[in-house]
C-alpha cells in the first residue's frame, strides 16, 4: 500500500493534487515541495488584476496554512529539487535533505523563455510568471512610464492591457505577422483593434535585437532599426520545460515529460502532471503539451486517482480564457488539423464565435464575449458533434441547437 506521496511542484497541478488524494481518502505521508516561498496560489491574476493592484496576495492563494496543517500535509517552500533517483525512490532537495516516496507526483510547470539579445540582463527588464515577479514589475509601470512589452501572446496583451489602465504608454511588439498567431484572424484582428482603440501601440513583424540602456534599460532596438524608449520592458515569448530533473533520473522526455494516458512516466512509481507533461490527448488523437490551467487542475485529478490505485484515463477537452480591457476570449478544444472554419456572428459588434471544424466535427470553438457560446462548445466538442453548417453559422439559433441527436432533439 502505497505509504508516502511526493509532490514536486507548488502550482495549480500539485495543489489540486494534495486535495484530491486527501478527499479521495488518502491517508499516508503527503509531502509538498515547492521551490516558491509562498503558499499555492492562482497564476492567471498575475497579469492582470494583481498586477493592478487589486487582489492581495492572501486573496491569490488557494487555502491557508490551516488547511495544510489540519490535513497533515508536509510543506517544504524555497527548496528545489535537485536530484531523483528512481532506483531508491528518492529526491534529493536543495537544502541537502532526501525525502523517500513510494510515488512521486512532478509538476514542474513551464519558465518563461529568455530574452538572448544584448541588454536582456539590464534592471528594469521583467518576466511575469510567478508572485515575485509581480511588485518589481508593479514599481516601473507607474502612470506616465513607457512601457514595452516583447511578444503579442496571451500573456502580453493582458499585461498590456493592465499596464495601459495603470496610465502607462505601451508598445507591443510581436514578431509574428500578427498577435495571438495560433488563433483565427478574425479574433487576432480583434484584438489587435481593440488594443489600438485603447491607445496600444502595437507593431508586428518586429524583431528584437537589442536592449539599451546606461545602468537600466532605456531602448528597444529592432531589427528593421526602429527604437522604442522604455521604462520598464516585459518579456512574454513563450514558455519552456525544465526537464533536467526528469532526464537526469532517466525518463524519457520530448517536449515535455512523456506521460500515458494514466498520467505515469516511463518509471512506474513517477507520475506527472500540468505544463510540464508530453501528453496523449485520445480525444484529438495526438500528443500535445498544454500550457493550461484547466488542463493542470485535471491531469493533477487523474493521476492521483491513479496513484491511488484506481484507473482512470485523462482525456479532457482542454479549454482557455483570457481577459483583455472589456473582452474575454474563451476557447474550447484544438483547432489544429481542421479543414474548415466558420463565424458566427459579426466581429464589428465585438460579440463573435468562431468554429473550427474537420470533416464535418467539430473540433474547436473560439469565442469573444460570447459565454454561452463557450457553454455550449464544451458540450458539443466533447460529443464529437456534427453539427447543420447553415445553423452553425446563424448567430439567431442558440449553438447548442446546430446539432440534432439521433432521436430527432437538440444534444
Amino acid at each position: 500500500m502505497t505509504s508516502t506521496v511526493l509532490i514536486i511542484g507548488g502550482g495549480h497541478a500539485g495543489a489540486q493534487a494534495i486535495e484530491t488524494l486527501r478527499r479521495e481518502g488518502f491517508e499516508g505521508r503527503l509531502v509538498l515541495v515547492s521551490a516558491e516561498s509562498e503558499l499555492p496560489y492562482e497564476r492567471p491574476p498575475l497579469s492582470k488584476k494583481y498586477l493592478a493592484g487589486e487582489l492581495t496576495p492572501d486573496q491569490l492563494q488557494f487555502r491557508n496554512h490551516a488547511f495544510y496543517a489540519e490535513r497533515r500535509i508536509e510543506l517544504k517552500l524555497g527548496l528545489r529539487a535537485t536530484r531523483l533517483d528512481t532506483a531508491a525512490r528518492r529526491v534529493v532537495l536543495s537544502n541537502g535533505e532526501a525525502v523517500v516516496y513510494d510515488r512521486l507526483l512532478l509538476c514542474l510547470g513551464a519558465v518563461p523563455r529568455l530574452l538572448t539579445c544584448p541588454g536582456a540582463e539590464l534592471p528594469g527588464v521583467h518576466y511575469l510568471r510567478s508572485i515575485a515577479d509581480v511588485l518589481p514589475l508593479r514599481e516601473g509601470l507607474k502612470p506616465g512610464a513607457r512601457a514595452v512589452i516583447i511578444g503579442g501572446g496571451y500573456i502580453g496583451l493582458e499585461t498590456a492591457a493592465t499596464a495601459r489602465q495603470l496610465g502607462c504608454a505601451v508598445t507591443v511588439l510581436e514578431v509574428a505577422e500578427r498577435v495571438m498567431p495560433r488563433l483565427a484572424a478574425e479574433v487576432s484582428e480583434h484584438f489587435s483593434r481593440e488594443h489600438r482603440n485603447y491607445g496600444v501601440e502595437l507593431i508586428c513583424n518586429s524583431r528584437v535585437v537589442q536592449l539599451w540602456g546606461r545602468g537600466r534599460v532605456e531602448r528597444v532596438v529592432c531589427a528593421d532599426g526602429s527604437i522604442h524608449p522604455a521604462d520598464a520592458v516585459v518579456v512574454g515569448v513563450g514558455a519552456t520545460v525544465d526537464v533536467g530533473l526528469a532526464e537526469a533520473a532517466g525518463l524519457a522526455c520530448e517536449n515535455g515529460i512523456i506521460v500515458d494516458e494514466h498520467c505515469r512516466t516511463t518509471d512506474p512509481a513517477v507520475y506527472a502532471a500540468g505544463d510540464c507533461t508530453y501528453q496523449p490527448s485520445p480525444h484529438f488523437d495526438l500528443r500535445v503539451r498544454l500550457e493550461s490551467v484547466d488542463n493542470a487542475f485535471e491531469q493533477a485529478k487523474t493521476a492521483a486517482l491513479n496513484i491511488l490505485g484506481r484507473p482512470t484515463v485523462h482525456d479532457c477537452v482542454p479549454w482557455f480564457w483570457s481577459d483583455q480591457f472589456d473582452n474575454k476570449l474563451q476557447i474550447v478544444g484544438l483547432s489544429q488539423g481542421s479543414d474548415q472554419q466558420i463565424t458566427r456572428g459579426d466581429p464589428a459588434t465585438r460579440r463573435f464565435t468562431v468554429c473550427h471544424l474537420k470533416g464535418g466535427e467539430l473540433l474547436a470553438v473560439e469565442a469573444v464575449n460570447q459565454p454561452k457560446d463557450y457553454v455550449a462548445a464544451r458540450k458539443l466538442v466533447a460529443k464529437r458533434a456534427h453539427p447543420d453548417l447553415a445553423k452553425l453559422a446563424d448567430r439567431r439559433i442558440p449553438l447548442e441547437e446546430s446539432v440534432c441527436s439521433r432521436s430527432g432533439g437538440y444534444i
